[in-house]
């Protein structure tokens, strides 16, 4: 997302301006017979539309090569997991679990979104597919057993990162001497099994499909009532809100429930109320998102420490980071450096409407890291309880790590009772609060996008 976007001006408008050289006459050979109009502008679409996709993969710098380096003398943390890469059975641990989150890019070739005709959500969608990342993770929590990875995988990827080792050591790849456990399954029984099927399910929930509950055409929809629209630009307040609408509309997922905390604080009674269920049945499960503001233009060093200390907690299911030029999902670190998912990097849609349709592009092999203090400010907290003992747990977890940050303020905090305004009518807005006890402070926000007033 460029920096020069303008409040009131869609991204995808900056995106044609880039294009303007491009003349419809001058982008396609000349033909001889006459065509419909309609065929025409059907095919000056998609022409555009891969256009612009290739300009923001160039744009914003994605390399589908691209390797970070990671270091064998200290553990990486990734979503409440130590691996340390020393160890060759937990490296290759680390590269399946790593390789069986799920990954969401920017699209093209989708069906339109409804109201525009727009087929791509290249150059402005890259903080709803990190919210699709963040709720993904908890739907694999939910559904999937304790340490599910995704078993195709050590069949398909292979050399993804980079070791920083003695020269002997170098190019040595996570997979050697995996293939030696026994027998390999064919790819009809990996795709037999009940936990393929039920990934392949919550991919599909996610997909580029008018039909999918969590797709990109859903979401655009729900945004509607925030006053945003395909090819704006959505902050992580607005997805996280966005995110709680799809899952409460979704009947098949009765059973999970997505609470916003308000003004940064997390009312218990409000979690309360949203979980309990008549006897005999129990608590619902609970995504726990939490909008924040880490700083002005950028993080503030005092809140570093507590990020790392949130992604050490096995209730933490990610951090998405609402920079407009780039949102990343960070779910993980090693020393100073956060790890990531990138979801700027344009893929062509997948049907999922076919049986056993590829799953590979839903995957990425590559571990990424950048420098911690990068991080932008402007984020959204992920958290997942399995039920009322764990969300119990989740407070106690949760609130130990924020005390980390106790010489400034904390970067939420837990409350007894309940918040003025009822959670199912609590109206989404582009406020989100952190609570200060000096004078009053706008904070300039213009990077961002959404407004955040310091207390």
């Amino acid at each position: 997302m460029s920096l020069s976007h303008r409040e009131g001006q869609s991204p995808a408008d900056d995106i044609t301006d880039d294009w303007l050289f491009l003349s419809s006459d001058s982008a396609r050979p000349e033909v001889v017979e006459v065509r419909r109009e309609d065929q025409e502008t059907e095919d000056r679409g998609k022409l555009r539309s891969k256009l612009v996709s290739a300009w923001n993969s160039v744009k914003y710098g994605w390399t589908l090569k691209q390797k970070s380096k990671f270091s064998k003398s200290s553990p990486v943390i990734m979503l409440g997991k130590s691996y340390e890469l020393k160890d060759e059975g937990e490296r290759e641990h680390f590269r399946r679990t790593f390789v069986s989150l799920l990954w969401l890019t920017y699209r093209r070739g989708f069906p339109p979104l409804g109201g525009c005709s727009l087929t791509t959500d290249s150059g402005w969608g890259c903080v709803l597919r990190t919210g699709q990342m963040l709720l993904a993770q908890g739907l694999l929590l939910h559904l999937m057993p304790p340490g599910w990875t995704w078993s195709v995988s050590h069949h398909v990827f292979k050399d993804d990162m980079d070791l920083e080792s003695r020269p002997a050591d170098c190019g040595q790849t996570f997979q050697k001497g995996s293939n030696k456990r026994g027998r390999k399954l064919s790819l009809g029984s990996l795709l037999d099994r009940p936990t393929e099927t039920t990934h392949r399910k919550v991919v599909s929930w996610l997909a580029d499909h008018p039909s999918a509950p969590f797709g990109i055409h859903q979401l655009v929809e729900l945004g509607k009532s925030s006053g945003k629209k395909a090819g704006d630009w959505y902050g992580p307040s607005i997805v996280a809100h966005i995110l709680q609408k799809a899952v409460a509309a979704f009947a098949d997922l009765q059973n999970l429930a997505v609470y916003v905390a308000q003004d940064c604080t997390i009312y218990k009674d409000n979690v309360k109320r949203l979980c309990e269920r008549p006897p005999p049945q129990s608590w619902k499960s609970v995504i726990i998102l939490v909008p924040v503001r880490l700083g002005g233009q950028e993080l503030n060093p005092a809140y570093v420490n507590c990020v790392q200390k949130l992604l050490t907690l096995k209730c933490c299911i990610g951090i998405i980071g609402g920079k407009p030029k780039h949102s990343l999902f960070f779910v993980g670190f090693q020393d100073n450096n956060l790890l990531y998912l990138d979801p700027h990097y344009c893929q062509p849609t997948v049907d999922i409407t076919k049986k056993n349709f590829p799953l590979e592009s839903f995957h990425c092999k590559y571990p990424r890291k950048m420098a911690v203090s990068r991080m932008d400010p402007s984020c959204t907290i992920g958290f997942y309880a399995n039920g009322q003992k764990d969300f119990e747990s989740l407070c106690t977890a949760v609130g130990e790590a924020l005390s980390t940050s106790a010489e400034t303020y904390p970067m939420f905090i837990f409350a007894e009772g309940h918040s003025q305004e009822e959670e199912q009518s609590h109206a989404p807005t582009n406020l989100t609060y952190i609570q200060r006890k000096t004078k009053c402070k706008r904070v300039d926000t213009s990077n961002s996008l959404d407004e955040f007033v310091l207390l």
